[in-house]
């Protein structure tokens, strides 16, 4: 059969719209807009002091929108992020203020108990075969109540750990260049941002998180132990949820116990926006990255505009809705 030169286009328009690289096409037009559009409406949206705070709002989100990323591109989801953030920020302040450790151990504190966390939600999913949806939603009100019993419900400060506060604060561009007083929290996202792509790209298991997504099935009747794979994939975006716990706690100089719940919903939003699939076996660190400052463009404009609080969570909610329905056409459109 042959084509026309006037089904041609239309097919590569197809071909286009039900990949990736046109959502993140997509994604990014969007973010220029909502630069333009906030600008317009605001003189003070795009000075210096604003660009950097929504920067800063980004390296969390961000951070914990790659962790999500990993899990979701195997067709699981895991809405512990914001608690679990949220108790490895303080299991840090109990190592560092509590005990009085120096700051190494702190850091390592955080970093493996969301490993450890990570490779619980794993070993549920994977061995005891509970819906990522139930298990990580459990973790998840786990994680909240131990976040306050370990607390004592009260904050825990980093006023006598020096040094802590500049793992988000400080800023090692800006004592190299002046001029781009970019904080280190920043810098820190977008580390983790090329160690994820990098495994997602170039490692064994990034290739098996793909598959894993794309048809786990197929991939355990070829021999392959998809449980062993599964648990280690959760417990990497734990360890990364563990750096999310440290930058808002050097953010905050503080572990905040009730802090947490809603950051998994902005996390998924920026996962969804960026052209990560819900279904699994599709996604991209750089397409996360462009979700993640959209999410932080928006909030971050609303609040400039004065738009109260409740009608952002409104926006959130459209926003999540609008693009799971994309990728639902995206899906559609690449059967």
């Amino acid at each position: 059969m042959t084509v026309t030169s006037q089904e041609a286009p239309s097919r590569a328009l197809q071909r286009l719209m039900a990949s990736g690289a046109f959502q993140k096409i997509l994604a990014f037009a969007s973010l220029v807009a909502l630069l333009i559009g906030f600008s317009i409406a605001s003189p003070n949206f795009m000075q210096t002091s604003n660009m950097i705070a929504i920067l800063q709002a980004t390296s969390v989100n961000g951070v914990l929108a790659i962790a999500a990323t990993l899990v979701i591109i195997t067709g699981g989801i895991d809405l512990s992020v914001g608690t679990l953030m949220t108790f490895t920020a303080v299991i840090t302040g109990v190592v560092l203020t509590n005990l009085g450790l120096p700051l190494p151990f702190g850091v390592l504190a955080g970093i493996g108990t969301g490993a450890f966390c990570g490779f619980v939600s794993g070993t549920l999913v994977a061995k005891m075969k509970i819906p990522p949806f139930i298990a990580t939603l459990g973790l998840m009100l786990i994680l909240k109540g131990l976040s306050l019993v370990v607390s004592g419900t009260r904050p825990i400060y980093f006023n006598d750990t020096p040094g802590f506060d500049l793992i988000s604060r400080g800023s090692l561009i800006g004592e190299v260049f002046p001029a781009l007083p970019i904080p280190n929290g920043v810098l820190i996202l977008f580390l983790v941002a090329a160690g994820a792509s990098y495994i997602l790209s170039r490692t064994v298991l990034g290739r098996y998180c793909f598959a894993l997504g794309s048809n786990e099935e197929a991939v355990r009747l070829s021999g392959v132990d998809t449980d062993r794979w599964k648990i280690a994939i959760y417990t990497l975006s734990g360890a990364i949820v563990g750096i999310g716990g440290l930058i808002i706690a050097s953010r905050l100089n503080s572990a905040q116990p009730a802090l947490g719940l809603g950051y998994e919903l902005e996390a998924i939003a920026a996962v969804v926006i960026g052209g990560t699939s819900l279904s699994g076996g599709r996604g991209t660190i750089l397409g996360t990255l462009i979700g993640a400052l959209i999410m932080a463009v928006l909030l971050n404009g609303l609040r400039i505009l004065s738009v109260a609080q409740e009608w952002q969570t409104v926006v959130t909610g459209a926003i999540i809705i609008l693009a799971v329905y994309a990728d639902n056409v995206r899906r559609q459109k690449s059967v």
